[in-house]
């Protein structure tokens, strides 16, 4: 099963620090948007550490090269680099919502609880993060449910409830 996170609040952070970035940021990080949104991921990663290279503490970049490793499969990668971002800038909700949607995609729901969590302590107005923790929580529904039947399988009240969430998560998101 796979979650409906948002893979991409790209757009939202880009905006959020523009401010922070110099001209030259923003466009090294805009010809690395569109190279990741033509698939080329080894031509984005390549032009995110050029221009890392030399600004190594932009928070768009920084944040570009975690998504980029996301896109790449490199998922270890990716949440380190998004933990280093978290540590360096915890009042950014956007790490911890990309770190998130990682600890899901490899069924760590607690942790990804824990940063969703984060993210809207960070950013209470986050509809993205509120988003992807009602998904957590219905897949730890989901679990504890599918538990409780293993323990119980006469418990009547239990299917019903675990089909709701099944079939919550049986179509695709609309967006």
């Amino acid at each position: 099963m796979r979650l409906g996170f948002h893979r991409r609040p790209l757009p939202c952070l880009l905006l959020a620090l523009a401010a922070l970035a110099g001209p030259a940021s923003a466009d090294d990080a805009g010809h690395a948007k569109e190279l990741l949104r033509a698939g080329k991921t080894a031509d984005a990663m390549l032009k995110v550490e050029q221009a890392l290279a030399r600004q190594p503490a932009d928070l768009q970049l920084r944040f570009l090269k975690g998504v980029v490793l996301a896109e790449q499969k490199k998922t270890s990668e990716a949440i380190a680099q998004f933990t280093r971002l978290i540590q360096d800038h915890p009042s950014l909700p956007e790490p911890y919502n990309n770190l998130a949607v990682l600890y899901s995609e490899l069924g760590q729901y607690d942790k990804a609880r824990v940063a969703l969590e984060m993210a809207v302590r960070a950013q209470p107005n986050y509809a993205a993060a509120h988003e992807n923790l009602g998904d957590v929580y219905a897949k730890l529904a989901s679990e504890a449910y599918a538990r409780a039947l293993q323990i119980d399988a006469d418990n009547r009240a239990v299917p019903p409830k675990l089909a709701l969430i099944r079939e919550l998560f049986a179509t695709p998101p609309v967006r």
